[in-house]
């Protein structure tokens, strides 16, 4: 069963870095690169596993849960780690040139691993508890990732995030024990089959608004999102484009997802306040974004508003909106790192992240002007690329299940985004160059390597809702929409 390397291969790869990275100087980049291919190649073997069995079980120790611990293999669970994994890889051969500008690289290659192994164990755990413990070791990774380059800046936003991520933290944690006192045991799918026969909606309500309280600051939702517009930009934006891309994916939406469908069961009136946070999220982000002359500072707002999108989708509850909300997911990991990693090119031969001191850089950087465009317009919407058909479908699931104010906020935003992104277009790439960059040039191979597979797959990414690719996307949709049955698949497979 391979479910466990996707948490040893990273947490080995750290171990090794840290020990003997200091003395042979390649040893980080050929060890987290490797790591980083092999556990993608293996995420993409889950989409096979799940094709023949919907649900594996790994018992480890060989404890027959829920006495033990275990590891799921589901289709969302398929879906977050090829996710993570691919955008990972990507980003760890953007780094092995874009680090280069660091001391101690390989500390860096060391918390990243960590980081990783803590959002592949958060994806196929069983256990609420380990849930936490994967979850602790990936933020506390991220808050030392966030003050890498030690500056004044970066230390200030880390100790924020820092303080934030814990409050959130302390959230989660009280809920689980409200939880696993109520319910005397941690396993989830054991928890699921409790609730199922006694329940508490007062404590149940409870639990939950704890739980969307640190879920939602991991995951920056409005009004939980203060401390994102200033971690992301601080940080290098390797780890911009891991925090955005996937880490408040894994760490506030899927695992907030995972327990309120599969486990605790959605009620109407969280479902009522899941749709009104990821409206509210849209356009108070886009609004926020459009005023930053920040490069990395504009996309981090629109970090917030794009996960609204993912929020309002998952929320209505409905097999489209789901489906919609799932293939957002998706779309944002990948454009969203991709203009991480543009405003990281810039940065690197600039040295600025200020876009009124740019200007005509489509001529010295055309591979990172054009890449940005095509990530520019994919997260606004515009056809064909893969953001439009995501926002679609959302926009039709809220017209399906007559929520016509927030199939209009959707567009709305859309528009927004568009506009905000013109003005990144018009100020950093296109125009006159100004004088004292003629002497730039286009980044290193390695980081225009990553940006262009990542603005390949924003090119194709809408095949994704063609039949022939669709499995991907509907085994995840089926978890969430088979709901508490969940608990009667992991049973059933532990037998």
């Amino acid at each position: 069963m391979i479910l466990p390397l996707f948490v040893a291969i990273p947490l080995a790869s750290a171990f090794l870095i840290s020990l003997l990275g200091k003395f042979f100087r390649r040893m980080g980049d050929v060890f987290s690169s490797f790591s980083c291919l092999v556990l993608f190649l293996l995420s993409l073997n889950t989409q096979y596993s799940i094709l023949n069995t919907k649900i594996s079980i790994y018992k480890v120790g060989g404890w027959i849960p829920p006495l033990g611990i275990c590891l799921v293999l589901d289709g969302l669970s398929s879906f977050m780690l090829v996710t993570v994994n691919l955008i990972s890889l990507l980003v760890i051969i953007y780094s092995l040139s874009y680090m280069e500008k660091y001391t101690d690289k390989w500390k860096f290659y060391t918390l990243f691993m960590l980081m990783l192994s803590g959002m592949n164990g958060v994806i196929i755990t069983g256990d609420l508890f380990n849930l936490f413990v994967f979850l602790e070791i990936a933020s506390i990774s991220s808050y030392a990732l966030v003050a890498f380059g030690v500056e004044k800046e970066e230390l200030e936003a880390s100790f924020k995030y820092a303080i934030m991520g814990s409050v959130a933290s302390s959230f989660i944690l009280l809920g689980i024990a409200l939880l696993y006192s109520y319910t005397s045991t941690l396993n989830m799918a054991d928890i699921s089959l409790v609730l199922a026969s006694k329940q508490n909606r007062f404590l149940l309500n409870f639990i939950l608004v704890l739980f969307l309280m640190g879920f939602g600051l991991k995951s920056a939702l409005v009004p939980f999102h203060a401390w994102l517009p200033d971690a992301h930009p601080s940080a290098p934006a390797s780890i911009s484009a891991m925090l955005s891309g996937v880490l408040i994916k894994v760490l506030g939406i899927y695992a907030l997802i995972r327990l309120i469908f599969n486990i605790i069961d959605i009620s109407n009136i969280l479902i009522s306040l899941l749709i009104f946070l990821g409206a509210l999220s849209m356009l108070v982000g886009v609004i926020l974004a459009l005023s930053q002359w920040d490069f990395k500072r504009l996309l981090a707002y629109h970090s917030i508003s794009q996960i609204g999108y993912v929020i309002l989708g998952i929320g209505l509850g409905t097999p489209l909106g789901i489906l919609g909300g799932l293939f957002h997911l998706f779309n944002h990991s990948v454009f969203k790192s991709l203009l991480f990693l543009n405003s990281g090119a810039v940065v690197y031969e600039l040295g600025t992240r200020n876009l009124q001191e740019m200007g005509g850089l489509r001529n010295k950087m055309p591979i990172t002007a054009n890449t940005n465009l095509i990530a520019s317009m994919s997260i606004a919407g515009i056809p064909p690329f893969n953001g439009f058909f995501s926002k679609l479908i959302i926009i039709l699931a809220c017209i399906q299940a007559k929520h016509f104010g927030y199939a209009f906020c959707a567009i709305v935003a859309s528009i927004l985004t568009l506009a905000s992104f013109m003005k990144v277009q018009k100020y950093a790439f296109f125009g006159k160059l100004n004088e004292k960059w003629q002497k730039i040039k286009e980044v290193p191979l390695a980081m225009c390597l990553s940006m262009l597979t990542l603005a390949f797959i924003c090119i194709l990414g809408g095949l994704l809702i063609t039949p022939q690719f669709r499995g991907f996307l509907q085994s995840a949709v089926d978890v969430l929409l088979n709901g508490k049955n969940y608990a009667n698949l992991v049973f059933q497979a532990v037998k």
